[in-house]
């Protein structure tokens, strides 16, 4: 067999392992973002799933694709475009898991840590409040113009902390990592 057959069965296998339902890696353009929203609702409704956690994956995934759609770096200028990125939602009896990578900016990374400390921090009515004060304009921008917004909305959704990771892709660029629990039952 050829090595690219054997790693197409090794990443069929993988997928399987980790419950992995969907995978896209490349540039999030609109018609991309629709594309995948759509098959993973397709994939959602052949499980039988319930019109609330339907809704709360579909949320968070919109979240999860707006945020690279406006927030990734390139990082291999000439070979991909702005946006390329990682995407993946898989599913066990208990949850679904939804997780995002793409490059950002080294000096975004303090910030990012300190909203995402902050979010992970707080119950549920601290969220509320939280998303509150972002949306009447009392929390502060980046310098890219996002609040974190987005991540007290996962977070809210979700109902439990979000898990993230930056890994160093370069002397000005890393790549952030997230990953959102959303329980199937509650």
């Amino acid at each position: 067999m050829s090595p690219i057959l054997d790693y197409i069965y090794d990443l069929h296998k993988t997928m399987l392992k980790h419950d992995l339902i969907l995978i896209y890696e490349g540039e999030f353009s609109q018609e991309v973002t629709k594309s995948v929203l759509a098959m993973a609702e397709r994939n959602m409704d052949s499980f039988g799933e319930s019109p609330g956690v339907k809704r709360k994956v579909f949320n968070v995934m919109v979240e999860c694709l707006q945020n690279i759609s406006k927030h990734a770096a390139n990082y291999e200028p000439g070979r991909y475009a702005k946006n390329n990125a990682l995407f993946m939602i898989g599913k066990n009896d208990e949850d679904y898991l939804i997780t995002s990578g793409n490059a950002v900016d080294k000096p975004e990374v303090i910030n990012m840590i300190d909203k995402l400390e902050r979010i992970n921090a707080l119950d549920k009515e601290g969220l509320k409040v939280l998303y509150k004060e972002i949306i009447t304009g009392t929390e502060g921008l980046s310098p890219k113009g996002g609040a974190g917004l987005g991540f007290v909305d996962m977070a809210r959704k979700s109902e439990c902390p979000l898990g993230y990771d930056f890994e160093e892709i370069n002397e000005t660029l890393d790549f952030f990592s997230v990953k959102i629990t959303i329980p199937r039952k509650k």
